[in-house]
């Protein structure tokens, strides 16, 4: 079963959002596998946002994300990787559809509400940044059959 990360960015956090970021990936079917509160260190935020290293907002962006805290989460399901993303809405919340989480919530680029991972291949190198393998958590929820038609396919 794919999985992705999923991070509710400082902006979120204070303003009250993670339950209603978290209760709409409930709400698709998606498997909440991991989840946590945490502040990211200066060399967390350095290393999840590498490829930006060198690019004129880098300094900022860390220095935002460790602002305060996130919410950060590891979502499973079938295509969760892009049914996240489109979820989430566009980066600039002014470009994101009405019914996003950043069309309805996000206030500006900087101030977009969440992180999502943009590749499967993202999605497994930010949950071995995140995540110990011990903190994701294997369950069966009894409604599975109800989200999926073939659960265990």
């Amino acid at each position: 079963m794919e999985r992705t990360f999923v991070m509710v960015k400082p902006d979120g956090v204070q303003r009250l959002l993670v339950g209603p970021v978290v209760s709409r990936f409930e709400q698709k079917g998606f498997k909440i596998v991991g989840l946590k509160m945490m502040r990211i260190s200066r060399e967390l935020a350095q290393r999840h946002y590498g490829e930006h290293r060198g690019k004129p907002f880098f300094g900022p962006l860390v220095d935002y994300i460790t602002s305060g805290p996130v919410a950060a989460m590891v979502l499973e399901g079938p295509g969760v990787v892009e049914a996240v993303r489109g979820m989430m809405g566009a980066t600039n919340p002014l470009q994101a559809g009405p019914g996003t989480i950043r069309g309805d919530f996000g206030t500006d680029i900087g101030r977009n509400v969440v992180h999502g991972s943009d590749s499967a291949a993202s999605a497994a190198r930010e949950i071995d940044l995140f995540f110990d393998a011990r903190e994701l958590v294997e369950y069966e929820r009894s409604l599975e059959p109800w989200i999926l038609e073939n659960p265990h396919a």
